[in-house]
């Protein structure tokens, strides 16, 4: 066994031994969070496929924080895998850049599509757009397209890579770069957790990454279609998303859990 210790498929534990002690999830995640300050996005990827064993993925939503990681795991070939969750409510111009990034890295996306019962069930109780109907009503649409695929996805995994910003919001400014997720008992992996919008837009541009054009018509953050509008200037990055809820309410289960909690564990050294 070499001088590294890495983290292997997924263990109740999560423990590992190095140089004769064992190593938690929680203790890797803090080493790679105070690595990330002196590396780039293409170092800290990389980092993280390097320390940790097993399987890692990254679920991308094809935003701009999500194209910039995809560049740096794709050009550097790590051994990570790509997904992405398909909800049914998609924008077209949405799969025009999952397309776009197909060809230019000459690689496939897995989808991850919700049960095909549970969202008949889903219309059954609410009409194609009951999720306006009340927050309760737009959390359960969330639940069945969004948070029951991803909980597949990451079923086995060490570790889930995420284009979460810390200046998206409030709420987000509560992670961490890297941390250890309870809800899905893996680690957490924030690559741009630090950038703000300006750098991630001009890392797209200097690297010619294929992006979404709604960008252009002001959608700054764009999920599923009848959930997402344009901003108004001068509006939160966010506000776009359920905008007819209050701003609290602004997530949808995959990052923070309903009642509000971040599903991480404090850091090792707390």
């Amino acid at each position: 066994m070499s001088g590294v210790a890495r983290l292997t498929a997924p263990q109740p534990s999560f423990s590992d031994q190095h140089d004769g002690g064992a190593v938690s999830a929680a203790e890797v995640a803090a080493e790679l969070a105070a690595q990330f300050g002196a590396l780039d996005v293409f170092g800290r990827v990389a980092a993280v496929r390097a320390r940790i064993g097993g399987r890692i993925v990254f679920t991308t939503s094809f935003g701009l924080e999500d194209q910039a990681i995809a560049h740096a795991i794709l050009t550097q070939k790590l051994a990570i895998e790509l997904a992405t969750l398909d909800t049914g409510r998609l924008f077209s111009e949405t799969h025009d850049v999952w397309a776009a990034t197909e060809r230019r890295y000459a690689t496939s996306v897995a989808a991850f599509a919700p049960d095909h019962e549970s969202v008949r069930a889903l219309i059954a109780r609410q009409g194609s757009d009951g999720m306006r109907l009340s927050v309760a009503a737009r959390l359960e649409c969330c639940a069945v397209r969004k948070v029951a695929p991803l909980q597949r996805l990451l079923a086995g995994a060490a570790a889930w890579i995420t284009g979460i910003r810390a200046d998206q919001s409030a709420e987000r400014a509560r992670f961490a770069p890297v941390s250890f997720d309870q809800q899905h008992q893996l680690i957490k992996v924030n690559p741009l957790f630090d950038w703000t919008r300006e750098q991630t837009l001009d890392f797209v541009r200097v690297h010619e990454i294929p992006y979404n054009k709604l960008h252009d018509r002001g959608f700054l953050s764009i999920g599923c279609a009848p959930c997402t509008r344009a901003l108004a200037p001068g509006e939160p990055e966010r506000a776009g998303r359920w905008w007819w809820e209050q701003e609290e309410k602004k997530e949808c289960g995959l990052h923070i859990s309903a009642d509000g909690r971040v599903t991480r564990a404090a850091p090792a050294n707390a």
